[in-house]
């Protein structure tokens, strides 16, 4: 058993923490938010994850996991001390690192014996070497440390899953002795460790989120190729990712991107870029392509309900900016919402979580009781996110209660066939809809 602390109790922070914890370790998560910690301590995850609330409070019974705003308290006996913290976009796209910064002093603070700090939060390249200035700089008497870049590739919605069964874990840093004690720590989750220095860690995971950032774009400007042409974007993905060179994976064309990460993290390497001298024009074209497919769903449901979408009765299915999530940061339905707003839509929105974090963030939404109260007089319903539960809605009934049966399917998760037989006038994304209109309006 080791004992670690780990500051941030967001998605990272507090699924590393449990997951260490669920590995038999001893771990103390500290957060500057009183409420959250409060609900914490009660066995309540401030947020939603599959399997998370289960796993926490298995642990807490077991005593390896604990909960704290005091950092003394947290590193008492601490080996480890994982950064967790957000690293939101700045204005000009940059990773704002203030929060890291307020970790850094407050572990230098409360240290009282040699530690191995971990940045997990996803920080520009060279941040390793600044958190340590800072901790240096802070400490109220010098005591020995060494700074590790070990950053995250878990996804939302998996992320206990993906901490437990990694493709691999990176670790760098300038202490080869530091490096080795955090692969230890690592060793029980049976997977490959590379290990590097620490700016190439960092590098790591900016070009690893915008690799795949850049492969859900590039899906969806086919798609918008394949409505042009008449060809079916599902079977020329299905067809590219047999091909072990591409694979499968993020081929799923939609309304793009969202969430904490992929938007920030292009942003952030594209303004690391372009300050020392580069030409991003590729992360360019993917920060395009994204914010076009929002613009794709607002033409379509345009069009479909007659050319003008004033004082239409707009329906989004989905909220949290994919499944199995309560996130909406960088959710494409929020800003598709904003956009039909400023066209005289009435919208409307029903997500199965994130309805909680929505009325807080968008008061002007109107939340719907569940998708058939969404459906009830609707002019248009537009499928956002990909939640099973509108896989299984009773379709012939969300006909009859719509104002017009019209469905812009965002995610694709319905058959072309099925729908037109049904009378839905229906489009998809990278489906040709020429044949598709259905005879519903």
């Amino acid at each position: 058993m080791r004992n670690l602390a780990v500051a941030g109790t967001g998605y990272v922070g507090l699924s590393t923490g449990t997951c260490f914890a669920d590995m038999g370790n001893n771990v103390t998560c500290i957060d500057i938010s009183e409420e959250k910690i409060a609900m914490l301590q009660r066995g309540e995850a401030p947020i939603y994850e599959p399997g998370l609330n289960e796993m926490i409070v298995r642990n807490m019974k077991a005593g390896r996991l604990h909960f704290t705003t005091n950092y003394d308290e947290a590193l008492q006996d601490a080996e480890f001390v994982f950064i967790c913290v957000g690293t939101p976009s700045g204005v000009d796209g940059e990773a704002d690192l203030q929060y890291v910064r307020m970790a850094a002093e407050s572990v230098a603070h409360a240290m009282t014996h040699s530690v191995i700090v971990i940045n997990k939060s996803t920080v520009p390249v060279g941040t390793g070497d600044w958190v340590a200035d800072i901790v240096r700089r802070s400490q109220p008497e010098p005591i020995d440390f060494a700074v590790v870049s070990c950053p995250e590739f878990t996804r939302e919605g998996s992320a206990l899953h993906d901490f437990m069964n990694p493709d691999r874990v990176v670790i760098g840093s300038r202490s080869a002795e530091a490096a080795e004690k955090v692969a230890q720590l690592h060793l029980p989750l049976r997977t490959r460790i590379i290990m590097t220095d620490l700016r190439t860690a960092e590098m790591i995971k900016y070009a690893s989120n915008a690799f795949l950032a850049t492969k859900i774009s590039f899906i969806n400007e086919i798609a918008v190729i394949c409505e042009k042409l008449g060809a079916d974007v599902e079977e020329v993905a299905e067809g590219m990712g047999f091909d072990r060179r591409i694979g499968a994976h993020f081929l799923s064309a939609g309304l793009g991107y969202g969430g904490s990460c992929f938007p920030k993290d292009v942003k952030a390497l594209e303004h690391m870029a372009l300050v020392h001298g580069s030409h991003p024009a590729l992360l360019r074209a993917v920060i395009d392509i994204n914010r076009d497919m929002r613009r794709w769903a607002v033409y379509n449901l345009r069009e479909m309900v007659g050319g003008k979408l004033d004082g239409k009765k707009i329906g989004l299915m989905g909220l949290a900016f994919k499944p199995n999530t309560d996130d909406i940061r960088e959710a494409p339905a929020l800003e598709i919402a904003h956009m039909l707003r400023n066209e005289g839509a009435l919208v409307s929105g029903y997500d199965p979580v994130a309805m909680r974090n929505v009325s807080r963030s968008d008061p002007y939404l109107r939340l719907a009781e569940d998708a058939y109260d969404l459906a009830d007089g609707a002019d248009a319903l537009l499928v956002c996110t990909e939640w099973n539960e509108f896989k299984q809605l009773d379709l012939p009934r969300l006909h009859s209660i719509m104002r017009q049966p019209i469905v812009v399917d965002g995610r694709n998760i319905y058959e072309l066939e099925r729908m037109r037989a049904l009378g839905f006038a229906y489009r998809a994304v990278g489906r040709s809809h020429s044949d598709s209109e259905g005879n519903g309006v």
